[in-house]
């Protein structure tokens, strides 16, 4: 399981990642090609971006899909519980597993029938060329516009993505009746950010940088009625 979590987040951070360094490349070459530089305009207009949009799109999609089991393993999807922590711990337990079940059959009809729609809108071809079969009653598919890839490898995203998250809901409805307890995620916390533990004291009375002159005035003069104090006292 180890090793299909790392993939997992592997494959999210990648989508993201490279979803975020082409927008970022089209948007700075949109830009640069807007100013008489020359050799450098010319070059820019040569240099055809118009797929990127389209390909951004995709990789937000596979990321959204991706994401989302991701999200139910580690518990930082949001929900409504105010009524179920109201009940006591075995019919709360009780809800908990039919939601928990309940997303596992949406997610897996949803699996079914995007890979029922990926195999009609040109997966079938595919395989069928690919073992040298008969083409004569077996359509194609579509293409995309911009990128023209078959866009049955752009909604693999749905049985793919759909069949991951169904196998999550019943792995983590697995641990909870074996546990009792559900992944939790802290979305105050930041990760790469140690918190700090223990009190740290703080004088802000103490300025030590870069005191201006009635600063440095006040302070003596603090200091001097804060010794008159102590002497008073210990008299």
């Amino acid at each position: 399981m180890k090793f299909l979590d790392r993939l997992e987040e592997w494959l999210v951070t990648l989508l993201i990642g490279v979803a975020t360094l082409i927008t970022f490349i089209a948007v700075v070459h949109r830009y640069l090609s807007g100013y008489a530089i020359p050799v450098l305009q010319d070059w820019l207009l040569s240099v055809n971006l118009s797929w990127a949009q389209e390909l951004t799109i995709i990789l937000f999609v596979w990321m959204a899909k991706f994401g989302a089991a991701y999200g139910v393993r580690t518990g930082i999807h949001v929900g409504v519980d105010v009524l179920i922590n109201r009940l006591d711990d075995k019919m709360r337990g009780k809800f908990i597993v039919f939601g928990l079940l309940a997303g596992a059959m949406f997610t897996g009809i949803v699996a079914y029938m995007g890979a029922h729609f990926v195999w009609e809108n040109g997966a079938h071809y595919a395989l069928y060329k690919l073992f040298g079969l008969d083409l004569s009653d077996v359509l194609e598919g579509p293409t995309t516009p911009d990128l023209e890839w078959p866009t049955w490898i752009v909604y693999s995203a749905i049985p793919l993505g759909s069949s991951l998250m169904s196998f999550r809901f019943l792995q983590v409805c697995f641990s909870f009746v074996r546990t009792g307890e559900l992944p939790h995620h802290d979305h105050g916390h930041v990760d790469g950010i140690d918190e700090e533990t223990g009190v740290v004291e703080v004088n802000e009375f103490d300025l030590d940088d870069n005191l201006h002159p009635h600063d440095l005035k006040n302070k003596m003069i603090g200091s001097s009625d804060s010794g008159k104090r102590q002497q008073g006292g210990q008299q």
